[in-house]
């Protein structure tokens, strides 16, 4: 068991991750809270955010309630193996996060606000886990689509490292890389604390508060 754990809390390499497939995989039509259709197409004028924070089905939650937010999907990305199923991501073999695709209106939220979600809803100095969740697929991680949402993201973390500090964290482990091909999960992962209200839910934040608005 103690090798099992250590392997799968430590990045696999891209040479012996597994190969994946060519086809994606069978997914949701539709979202099931708001209708709309899962997919990659953007509406004109709306942008796009992805965030890894552990476990997507509570990190899905926090961002589909928010004005603003026109979608959400939760997928797999930032590893190897295309078109990976959730079994083999949480074999750790894949190198994927957990990560959700949140699309949503600059008119009416800004990212500032969607990073505050984020830092303030995780616990983002756990490295390879978070809270009983363990395993690279439970990283926290940034995945920028614009220079200015790395700004952004850089600038965020480090005002919020230093209260995190003040509280008594540790340092902040979270990974901000471009963003990486989205592979969608499975249907019955999206939404899946809509359809599922007293389903498990693995993640929470710090306590600490995220300054926003600061020049950042």
């Amino acid at each position: 068991m103690f090798t099992l754990t250590r392997k799968k809390t430590e990045m696999i390499s891209a040479d012996k991750a597994l190969s994946g497939r060519s086809e994606p995989i069978p997914t949701a039509d539709t979202h099931f809270v708001n209708g709309r259709p899962l997919t990659l197409d953007v509406p004109e004028g709306l942008e796009v955010a992805v965030f890894g924070m552990g476990c997507f089905w509570g990190v899905e939650r926090m961002f589909w309630t928010l004005e603003g937010v026109w979608l959400t999907i939760v997928g797999y990305g930032a590893g190897f193996t295309p078109n990976a199923t959730y079994e083999e991501v949480c074999s750790g073999m894949t190198g994927h996060n957990e990560i959700v695709r949140v699309v949503y209106d600059p008119d009416v939220i800004s990212y500032e606000s969607l990073l505050k979600v984020f830092w303030e809803g995780h616990d983002p100095t756990q490295g390879m886990r978070q809270g009983n969740d363990r395993g690279t697929q439970y990283r926290s991680g940034i995945y920028y689509t614009t220079p200015e949402q790395k700004r952004l993201a850089d600038a965020t973390k480090a005002d919020f490292e230093t209260r995190l500090a003040q509280a008594g964290y540790g340092t902040i482990t979270t990974e901000i890389e471009p963003a990486c091909e989205f592979f969608m999960a499975e249907g019955y992962h999206q939404q899946y604390l809509a359809k599922n209200p007293a389903g498990y839910c693995g993640i929470g934040g710090t306590g600490v508060t995220c300054p926003i608005g600061t020049g950042a």
